[in-house]
């Protein structure tokens, strides 16, 4: 049989051969059909773009920087590439490596050693050939290539999910660290206008007491009230500076002076762009679109082509060496007729005994692809409690923030009830610090209260995967990828 005819028989039983990769099965979802407390739906209107669902621009900006220049999101591309190369590697397995290559020996001999006794000196054995052939290819009858091959496809998938959520993470991770900035920013402003206020009453009670309309305690309550709002301004005021800190390390770049100035004009959250309603009723089943949960079944099906690998172990390996040429000891007559040489030497092998370690990888597999399942099935639950508290908080969270609105308007009535009556000589001035203590109390538990508001519907829509629609978008293929398996 002629090589190249020989090579594509071989490539015919590779195509033709069998795999032993068990029949895949989803596992049947560990969850509630519906979210605690929500009907369920046919579910609702898809968000294919994060810019539907951040939509205020300094956001949007910053969103874009830190995609361009996240180190950690670089890493994570690089991972993915390096997952797609090994895949090509394994994949290239399934075909022949065609290698060219050239021979020249010369070999100097004594004839005594041939025992020749024609004559006593040395004398040169010279080889050439040139040509190409197949080194020890195997023939993947049982599909151990293949699975392996499947194997590296379905953790490229997996990596490459993973920076899809780490892509998602990196998104909700910006907005809540701009929303803690403006929070702090807000927090900052505010307690400047009550240090201004306590300054200001300071001096008033300073002044009341050189008439004998007050006494020294109230004077030092009214020191004490300044040092304390001081003290608070500066604490503020550090964690404003950490976080444009912190917000500088996620966008992965200094900010430039444009979107510098776009952020310091937003003076409290009521200045950011509110975020769409997300709708009620979303069925449970929507979460199996998150990446993360895609990733972790990528990982499961890997795991169940590697028992398909360990099973093509028990059967004989066929690998064929083959080589096509011309050789000759003389070099000028390497290209002429009658010089071509060729081989081929196929090699069968069958484990026969091995102490039962074949049967311990196939143990270690098949115990692999449990280990999956109850990561996978665990995902999901995380998933599900992500959602579910997410869900809790949106209702709670507005009706918090109701509750907050009316405290500090009730505290803002009383303040100036009480600073009033002080003026007027009714009351001690305690009243008014107590009431000024609690006024400023109530703002600062209003801007605690809408950042976690804010923040609540950031974690649910990267809960919900980055977006409300129960579509799970159909998974490529490797032969789709251009691949053969």
């Amino acid at each position: 049989m002629r090589p190249t005819r020989f090579l594509a028989a071989g490539v015919a039983l590779l195509l033709t051969g069998c795999t032993m990769i068990p029949a895949y099965h989803r596992p049947a979802p560990v969850i509630a059909a519906a979210w605690p407390g929500v009907n369920a739906a046919a579910g609702g209107t898809g968000q294919p773009d994060w810019r539907h669902f951040y939509r205020d621009p300094v956001m949007r900006r910053l969103i874009d920087q830190a995609l361009a220049n996240n180190q950690d999101l670089r890493i994570a591309q690089h991972q993915v590439e390096a997952a797609s190369a090994q895949f090509d590697i394994e994949n290239a397995a399934l075909f022949p490596t065609l290698n060219g290559g050239a021979l020249a020996n010369v070999q100097k001999e004594y004839a005594k050693i041939w025992s020749l006794s024609q004559t006593n000196g040395a004398f040169f054995m010279r080889q050439y050939a040139v040509g190409f052939g197949v080194s020890a290819y195997e023939v993947d009858l049982w599909g151990r290539i293949r699975s392996a091959s499947q194997a590296a496809f379905d953790r490229y998938m997996a990596d490459a999910l993973n920076r899809e959520n780490m892509q998602l993470s990196l998104i909700a991770a910006v907005a809540s660290g701009m929303l803690t900035w403006v929070a702090d920013n807000q927090a900052v402003l505010v307690t400047q206008q009550v240090l201004d206020s306590r300054q200001r009453t300071y001096d008033l009670v300073r002044q009341a007491a050189l008439t004998g309309t007050v006494t020294a305690l109230d004077v030092a309550q009214a020191e004490s009230a300044l040092h304390d709002t001081e003290t608070s301004l500066q604490v503020y005021t550090r964690q404003r500076a950490q976080a444009l800190d912190q917000l500088t390390l996620l966008v992965g770049t200094p900010l430039d002076d444009a979107t510098t100035r776009a952020l310091q004009s937003l003076t409290s959250l009521d200045a950011v762009t509110a975020f769409p309603e997300i709708p009620a009723g979303l069925p449970s089943d929507m979460i199996a679109r998150r990446p993360d949960i895609l990733s972790a079944e990528d990982v499961l099906r890997a795991a169940n082509d590697d028992i398909g690998s360990a099973r093509a172990e028990f059967f004989p390996k066929i690998q064929i060496t083959a080589a096509n040429g011309t050789a000759s000891n003389n070099i000028t007559r390497l290209f002429q007729g009658g010089m071509g040489a060729w081989n081929v030497a196929p090699q069968i092998t069958l484990p026969l005994f091995d102490a039962g370690r074949l049967t311990a990888q196939l143990r270690i597999a098949k115990a692999r692809r449990k280990e999956e399942i109850a990561r996978y099935e665990k995902t999901i639950q995380t998933a599900f409690r992500e959602v579910a508290d997410a869900l809790a908080g949106r209702d709670t969270y507005l009706k918090q923030l109701q509750a907050q609105n009316a405290l500090i308007a009730s505290n803002d009535r009383q303040y100036h009830l009480a600073i009033t009556r002080f003026r007027a000589g009714y009351d001690p001035y305690l009243s008014t610090l107590i009431a000024q203590r609690d006024l400023y109390t109530a703002r600062l538990g209003g801007i605690t209260t809408q950042l976690q508001t804010l923040a609540n519907s950031v974690t649910l829509y990267k809960a919900l995967g980055g977006g409300w629609t129960s579509t799970v978008p159909p998974r490529p293929t490797a032969s789709a990828m251009g691949h053969i398996l």
